[in-house]
């Protein structure tokens, strides 16, 4: 009798143990999963610890963008001597914990691994690509630390974006400076026999990227700087330009979304532009009635505008629009 007692109790015991132990993993598995760190913030290499003492640094500035995209900007000291480097990119994800953006055809990779972040080439060929954007036989590329603060405001660059482009042996060169509220970019070439710079007011917006190409095949390149407005709305914008018989170049006319009735409809911003081919590709989400502005429940709109002449500019006009 006394052994069928044990037993029992033995049972009992087993049963218990069995119910209790998934649960206890359950439990221990949330925090986990509900603790994942996320990408964006800042960035900093190994003498960014040992500022104080004169070094010089380099630091990564890691946002997010539209369509599966981050927003990438090097940065580094300027309060000494001019910054050692200065680099943007939109990168577009190619799995879980890598980025990939282009310039001039070849690809570089972020690849983030918990608070660490590692810049490369694709092709180890093109490395060298990597020391162009820095300054006395520096690179960006290499391993980088996630601090949770901002970076040293009274030495670190105050430029804003930075993006230097070539397509038809005409050089572009973006740049924007943001300043308490004011914030403004300018635009300047090189390569032209006439070449233009100019300056323009954007305060509430940024620029988020510039791309270049010919959208007319004439020969000579347009270039795209493309802006968002601050705030939740993040209504986006364009400043376009085009080269004229690779002499000169002038501004190009961009009819805003807002402006127009016919496309307007359901329209709240969070913008994003891209050159596909030989068109300008314009693509937001659309909302219906009741929507709030961070959740949009009527699809995306997706506009494409052609280059042609105007009277007296060069117009982007609506070529196709479709909705999905």
């Amino acid at each position: 009798m006394k052994t069928n007692y044990t037993l029992l109790i033995g049972l009992i015991v087993l049963v218990l143990t069995n119910c209790t132990n998934p649960k206890q993993t359950q439990d221990k598995a949330v925090p986990e999963s509900a603790e994942k760190p996320t990408l964006y913030g800042n960035y900093v290499n190994d003498t960014y610890a040992i500022r104080h003492e004169g070094y010089d640094w380099v630091a990564v500035r890691v946002k997010e963008g539209a369509d599966n995209s981050i927003y990438v900007s090097v940065r580094s000291r300027a309060d000494k001597n001019n910054p050692t480097c200065s680099f943007d990119a939109r990168a577009f994800k190619t799995d879980d914990n890598t980025y990939e953006s282009v310039n001039e055809g070849k690809a570089i990779v972020y690849s983030f691994s918990n608070d660490s972040l590692t810049i490369s080439t694709k092709n180890e060929a093109d490395e060298n690509m990597l020391y162009f954007f820095c300054s006395g036989g520096a690179t960006f590329a290499g391993s980088y630390t996630k601090i949770d603060e901002p970076l040293d405001t009274n030495q670190v660059d105050k430029t804003s974006f930075i993006k230097v482009l070539r397509l038809q042996d005409v050089g572009f060169t973006v740049s924007s400076i943001r300043n308490n509220k004011a914030n403004t970019f300018t635009v300047s070439t090189f390569g032209l026999p006439h070449d233009y710079n100019e300056t323009f007011e954007i305060t509430g917006s940024r620029v988020t990227d510039a791309e270049v190409e010919d959208l007319n095949a004439d020969g000579s390149p347009e270039l795209f700087v493309y802006t968002q407005s601050d705030g939740s709305g993040s209504y986006g914008n364009v400043y376009a330009f085009s080269v004229n018989n690779l002499k000169s170049m002038s501004q190009v006319n961009f009819p805003p979304v807002a402006e127009n009735t016919e496309l307007n409809k359901g329209y709240m911003g969070h913008d994003a532009f891209a050159v596909v081919e030989n068109r300008l590709v314009q693509r937001f989400p659309v909302y219906n009635d009741g929507d709030s502005n961070a959740n949009s429940t009527g699809g995306t709109r997706q506009i494409s505008y052609k280059l042609t002449e105007g009277e007296a500019m060069r117009q982007l006009k609506v070529d196709r629009v479709s909705e999905y």
